[in-house]
């Protein structure tokens, strides 16, 4: 196993070099990103209505080509799931990426090109191992294999042969051999769209294994140790697998997890190492091990623009314009076809030789705790479900996430003061959560047999409760809002305590 660790160690830190040359040349691989994006897709449907072959430079890109969101590009990606070929990138697109939904869909179904997962998505993975490689020399990860948790994947229009699912899971499908061969557990068992079997499965087969890093969303990883411990009938994951090393983490804010993994690990030297991937494309990942800045990614096939926050003109930028410390709106050309694409992330540099920075947030009110990604849409619109069915008016509401404690699931706590309240809070709550299930493929699938996100929590509140909290906080006026949906408990926490005093 040594002579293994040896060889896939010397083979990831071959990359390294490739690495360096973004890292000096940035701007000069950005540009060449983009002409490259300009020139493959010159002679598709989206190309040519924008007359990409007669565009020489960013300035004409930008002028000629709207900013999109979802619903812009939705009618081409339905042309390309119908299994038109030459859309929005050439050629023909068999495989969709299923996330979270707009304003009008519950899901979203973002096209994953070949290039896109060789370039992009695998490029992103092994880079994932060639950093931190570079950064623990003495890594021993490769003599052992890698607990991965994915999705699943369907058939999506069995005539043209494309199909749709997880990202994790479409990834999987796809991977070489060699790379199944380092993981657990196997591709029947990670791949099944069961849940309760699935985790049932997973401890079966991977608790003899040897166990060397952990991949994933953090409140699945954590399900499935907890299910482990209880299996095992061990006090700590170290006990169970004494060579785990590292936890590779993305997709969600991992602050409110980190205590609970430290607890249940019970290694003083166990590393947790961030990346930064999503549906449409692998952005970055961390590249030091004693920060957790994020390195922007620059050669995988994305072309990044960027507008300010503060902004009301919404002019993009490009890399080279950029301001450490501001707030940008991330937009992203891919070699999967999506063209000046509002992803809906923010993030801010912290530096710029190299590019490094953080996630700041999303664009919109939101709560993504556990990757359910509630949108303030989904919640609105479950609400007002709720109160006609109900017969029950909402004045003003808040909710945050409830996180995992050592018994018990994730939750959204909810707090409500009604107009004119409900006979049954019971009942509006199981209205509200179907309601959000029926809106939100994220939410339906984190709700699942309550595992990872239990049944909201409903907290009726005196009336006059969130008067008194912007009031308190100076915020009485037309221009303040109470925020709808949060990420932390620090404002719920604040009208809780304003509640219990009125």
């Amino acid at each position: 196993m040594d002579i293994i660790n040896s060889i896939a160690t010397w083979f990831f830190k071959k990359r390294m070099h490739q690495i360096d040359l973004f890292l000096k040349y940035p701007h000069d691989v950005q540009q060449e990103t983009f002409k490259k994006l300009i020139h493959s897709a010159k002679n598709t449907e989206w190309g040519e209505k924008y007359s990409y072959s007669e565009i020489t430079n960013y300035h004409q890109f930008k002028e000629r080509v709207p900013l999109n969101e979802y619903n812009d590009l939705k009618p081409y990606i339905q042309k390309m799931r119908n299994g038109q070929s030459n859309i929005l990138w050439p050629g023909e697109v068999k495989w969709y990426a299923k996330s979270s939904g707009t304003t009008s869909d519950k899901s979203k179904f973002i096209p994953v090109s070949i290039e896109s997962l060789d370039d992009c998505h695998f490029r992103g993975g092994k880079d994932m191992l060639t950093v931190y490689c570079e950064n623990y020399e003495s890594t021993q990860i490769f003599s052992g294999k890698s607990l991965t948790l994915s999705g699943s994947w369907k058939i999506d229009y069995p005539n043209n042969d494309s199909y749709f699912g997880d990202l994790s899971a479409i990834i999987l499908q796809n991977l070489p051999m060699l790379a199944e061969w380092a993981r657990t557990p196997s591709l029947d068992i990670a791949l099944m769209d069961n849940w309760e079997e699935k985790i049932e499965k997973i401890c079966e087969e991977t608790i003899p294994e040897n166990v060397t890093s952990l991949a994933g969303v953090p409140s699945w990883i954590l399900l499935i140790l907890k299910n482990i411990l209880e299996k095992t009938k061990r006090t700590s994951i170290s006990e169970v697998w004494p060579n785990i090393e590292v936890f590779f983490h993305g997709g969600v804010n991992f602050f409110p997890y980190k205590l609970q993994y430290n607890e249940i690990i019970k290694k003083t030297d166990f590393r947790f190492w961030e990346i930064y991937n999503a549906s449409e494309g692998f952005f970055g990942l961390q590249m030091n091990k004693d920060s957790e800045d994020l390195l922007l990614m620059l050669d995988y096939g994305v072309f990044y623009e960027f507008i300010a926050v503060d902004d009301p003109s919404l002019k993009t930028i490009t890399l080279d314009e950029i301001v450490i410390g501001k707030n940008y709106e991330l937009i992203i050309n891919t070699n999967s076809g999506l063209w000046r694409y509002k992803i809906g992330d923010t993030i801010k540099f912290t530096a710029t030789n190299p590019y490094l920075f953080r996630i700041t947030g999303r664009t919109k009110n939101f709560i993504n705790a556990f990757g359910e990604e509630l949108m303030i849409d989904n919640a609105e619109k479950a609400i007002d479900t709720a109160c006609k069915k109900c017969d029950c008016t909402v004045k003003e509401y808040t909710a945050a996430p409830v996180f995992f404690s050592k018994n018990n699931s994730g939750a959204h706590q909810w707090l409500i003061e009604f107009e004119k309240e409900p006979e049954n809070l019971t009942f509006f709550s199981e209205v509200l959560d179907n309601s959000l299930k029926a809106l939100n493929s994220d939410y339906e699938a984190k709700r699942f047999g309550n595992m990872i996100l239990g049944f909201p929590q409903i907290t009726a509140v005196e009336n006059g409760t969130f008067y008194n909290w912007l009031k308190k906080n100076n915020r009485l006026g037309g221009q303040y809002k109470v925020p709808r949906l949060m990420n932390d408990r620090k404002i719920i926490e604040e009208i809780i305590t304003v509640n219990q005093k009125s």
